[in-house]
């Protein structure tokens, strides 16, 4: 039983790790617009500069300045930030298709880096000895487990929040404005380029603490971590919960991490170790056939922002006219 709910505090903390990239994404994609297919691209940034920041000092390796968890998640932001803005400023010109392609570039390219600059990363080996929250209680799973839970739960929550407030705020009414329509919103002396620079700047940031998270949870990182099925199953996650909101987000994260985890467990059962590698495909099945489920039976996704429907349909009125053509 104790199991159990261990296992569930470390399947809600990777669901909330998930729903951090989700938000950082919805700001992108669902406020403004901006069709970002890199997303495993500035995770593994946010990852790899909290790692180099945080770890103890390393033979042959860059980086071990062992400083604490707290620096290395802003110094993952900060990085992620300006990595995501200097990609804006040389991409955000382009249109929805050539931008995804370019920053699907960008993520492969922050791959092979980390794959190959061995010195920096670690290349295939990666870089481990990350330094956890609560560490000292990894002895007792079911107590370090609750206790990360706790950690990344405020974390996400505060995210959400913050991001609820600007989504409200004229910045974000602004951002609105641009993905609705871009031409009236330059028409009032706003500058498109601007803040689309600032909103890919803030989403890569959020993407990048969660890859700081996510690798002080772990306590490893590897490049084979930042493949592109992560891009996918954050994609999924957004357009299941509902692109625009970011309860949706949360909620979608869940879910579909829900039913990734859920296939793979059911995997093993049903399968031999032999056959697992291959019946391994059947996760992303699940994932499609639920995606078109959901998109046929809501358009919007589960929480996306749909038009509200009045509860009671009302006739409309008939006003009378005489043969003079007046009403009475």
């Amino acid at each position: 039983m104790m199991d159990i709910v261990g296992y569930g505090a470390f399947f809600l903390t990777t669901a909330l790790i998930f729903s951090l990239i989700t938000l950082g994404l919805n700001l992108q994609w669902g406020l403004t617009g901006l069709f970002n297919v890199g997303v495993a691209g500035f995770v593994a940034i946010g990852a790899y500069t909290s790692a180099l920041l945080t770890t103890p000092d390393t033979v042959g390796r860059f980086g071990g300045f062992d400083m604490p968890i707290l620096v290395g998640w802003l110094g993952a932001m900060a990085v992620a930030a300006i990595a995501a803005a200097i990609t804006g400023v040389a991409t955000l010109r382009l249109k929805s298709d050539y931008l995804a392609i370019t920053t699907f570039g960008v993520a492969v390219v922050v791959q092979l880096v980390a794959l190959n600059a061995q010195s920096l990363t670690g290349g295939p080996f990666g870089i481990g000895f990350i330094p956890r929250p609560f560490g000292g209680l990894a002895a007792t799973p079911l107590l370090f487990n609750f206790s990360n839970l706790s950690v990344v739960a405020a974390v996400t929550l505060v995210t959400y929040l913050a991001l609820e407030h600007l989504a409200r705020s004229p910045w974000g009414r602004v951002l609105k404005g641009l993905r609705e329509d871009e031409r009236a919103a330059i028409s009032l002396g706003k500058s498109a380029r601007f803040y689309r620079v600032q909103a890919f700047a803030v989403g890569g940031a959020i993407m990048g603490l969660a890859g700081a998270v996510q690798a002080h949870f772990i306590g490893f990182i590897a490049p084979d971590n930042y493949v592109p099925i992560l891009t996918f199953q954050v994609w999924v996650m957004l357009i299941v919960g509902g692109s625009g909101s970011n309860k949706g987000a949360v909620a979608g994260s869940i879910l579909v991490w829900g039913i990734w985890a859920g296939s793979g467990a059911l995997t093993s059962i049903l399968f031999t170790p032999e056959q697992q590698a291959r019946a391994a495909s059947l996760q992303i099945v699940a994932i499609g056939v639920m995606l078109c489920v959901i998109l046929l039976v809501r358009p919007n996704g589960i929480l996306g922002n749909l038009p509200r429907r009045p509860r009671f349909s009302k006739k409309p009125r008939q006003i009378a006219v005489d043969q003079d053509g007046a009403t009475p």
